[in-house]
């Protein structure tokens, strides 16, 4: 019995073998051939299919908590450092504005503003495939920077949640203690949809690294990439989505609501640089989950964004507390608290792309610039930016996405460009090329915010106005516009 069923077995083995030779050996079939085939019962057992990548839980639990520390950064951090710099008469209305806002962006983003930034359809915009968030589940995944690495699709949601809401948020210290409450939410609303959403899948949307294996793939990739992606721009956190973007928003309503009463004659002075400190503090802290959680993993580049975000911050600090003392005689904790959220504007877009020594550079230029940029740059545009939103974000990521273009170049301790047809650093890079790239994108961002910024406001003006009355601004938008005072007196 023994012997016959071993005979079996080594008659199966050689007939399987010899239709797996003639397998190999036999042409490709013609379409209506192949497609017969299939209908047709098989011969054989069809070769496995390769498992699907699954989430590693350690960079699921990173992300996770990357997405707290933006949220962090957001509220409270962002909230107290725009509180302590407005009259105390006005603190409550500007936590109202970055808690508010921050609420609505979440669920706008949830309902239809993923969708449009982070699925394919053309260039600008992405499609409504996803909007309510239809089809993804627990099990979805969404891509990182790596071949074979995901991490589930609604950590990637909630992530880039916080970075739509704090980017609306930058824009309320532009136009501080004066605007309604009711416009300021409209305004955010249309202008996140109309200019957030779209500048966010020109510069970050593409089918990520698993879709590219060579150079037709590669092609048809760029193809379905938003507009910035595809001509090369590197924003590793969101200089243009985020900086740029808002700083643009916050100059033109500073134009269109017009200057504070008293502005340039009563004193505006900021009532608690200890709050402003605190949240500055809470930014820099903050900062880590924005920057190095940007790379959407926990290896290597993730360690180097958090580097560059330490040294960058420390530097630009130093810088403009030492303009600050050379101009005016004494440096100021004001100055420093701006000079920190200066650093972490301009290594935003570079974090991930340069080496610790190109971001001390870039911490250094943008401390010095941006002190330039709140003092004679603000004078020139003459314009009441209340707390220098263009200043700093403006002129900061201006700098941080120009500068990215220079040292990401690995002969400079940069990254450079990652090739995923090679699955290679390429060894082609030029500084001025990327640099001119780099120029592009802020040109464009600049003029997309822009035009939309000043149709929103416009809209808002129309329909319920942008600014409280006179009577109502001297009083403080704390009691006119919600009922309560930060402080008891």
């Amino acid at each position: 019995m023994k012997k016959l069923l071993a005979t079996l077995a080594l008659g199966l083995g050689l007939v399987f073998a010899s239709g797996v030779t003639m397998a190999e050996d036999a042409p490709a079939k013609p379409a209506a051939a192949a497609a017969a085939a299939a209908e047709a019962p098989a011969a054989a057992p069809a070769a496995e299919a390769a498992p699907a990548p699954v989430p590693n839980k350690g960079d699921t639990a990173w992300m996770t908590v990357a997405t707290i520390l933006v949220i962090l950064m957001t509220i409270p951090g962002l909230a107290l450092f725009y509180g302590g710099l407005v009259r105390s008469k006005n603190m409550l209305s500007v936590l109202m504005q970055v808690f508010v806002v921050t609420a609505l962006i979440y669920v706008l983003w949830t309902l239809y503003g993923y969708t449009i930034a982070f699925s394919a359809s053309n260039p600008f915009f992405g499609s409504l495939d996803k909007l309510f968030l239809k089809g993804i589940t627990p099990d979805s995944v969404a891509a990182t920077f790596s071949k074979g690495v995901v991490i589930p699709e609604l950590t990637f949601v909630a992530f880039q949640a916080t970075f739509a809401a704090i980017t609306c948020t930058l824009i309320v210290g532009s136009f501080a203690e004066r605007m309604k409450f009711s416009a300021v939410l409209l305004f955010c609303a249309l202008w996140f949809t109309f200019s957030y959403l779209p500048v966010a899948h020109m510069v970050w949307y593409w089918d990520g690294p698993d879709a590219i294996t060579d150079a037709a793939s590669l092609e048809k990739v760029t193809a379905a990439a938003g507009w910035l992606w595809a001509k090369g721009a590197l924003d590793f956190a969101g200089g243009t989505v985020v900086h740029i973007n808002a700083a643009v928003a916050g100059l033109i309503g500073a134009y269109m609501v017009g200057k504070r009463l008293g502005y340039g004659k009563e004193s505006m002075a900021p009532h608690s640089l200890t709050l402003t400190m605190v949240g500055a503090a809470l930014l820099w802290v903050g900062w880590f989950g924005f920057n190095a959680g940007s790379n959407l993993e926990a290896n290597g580049v993730a360690a180097l964004a958090f580097m560059n975000t330490l040294v960058a911050t420390a530097m630009a600090t130093l810088a403009w507390m030492a303009g600050e003392a050379l101009s005016k005689g004494k440096a100021s904790m004001l100055g420093a608290a701006s000079g920190a959220v200066a650093g972490l504007v301009a290594i935003t877009p570079a974090c991930g792309f340069v080496g610790p020594m190109g971001a001390i550079v870039i911490g250094l230029v943008a401390g010095l610039l941006c002190l330039w940029g709140v003092n004679g740059l603000k004078r020139m545009l003459g314009a009441d930016d209340s707390l220098d939103v263009f200043g700093v974000h403006g002129v900061g990521g201006i700098v941080g996405a120009l500068l990215t273009g220079v040292f990401a170049a690995p002969s400079l301790g940069g990254t450079g460009i990652y090739d995923y047809v090679a699955n290679a650093v390429s060894p082609d890079y030029s500084i001025g090329g990327q640099v001119w790239i780099q120029l592009q994108a802020v040109i464009t961002t600049i003029v997309w915010s822009g035009v939309v910024s000043l149709i929103a406001y416009k809209l808002v003006d129309i329909v319920i106005g942008l600014r409280v009355s006179e009577e109502e601004e001297r009083e403080g938008l704390d009691i006119s516009s919600h009922g309560e005072t930060a402080y008891h007196r």
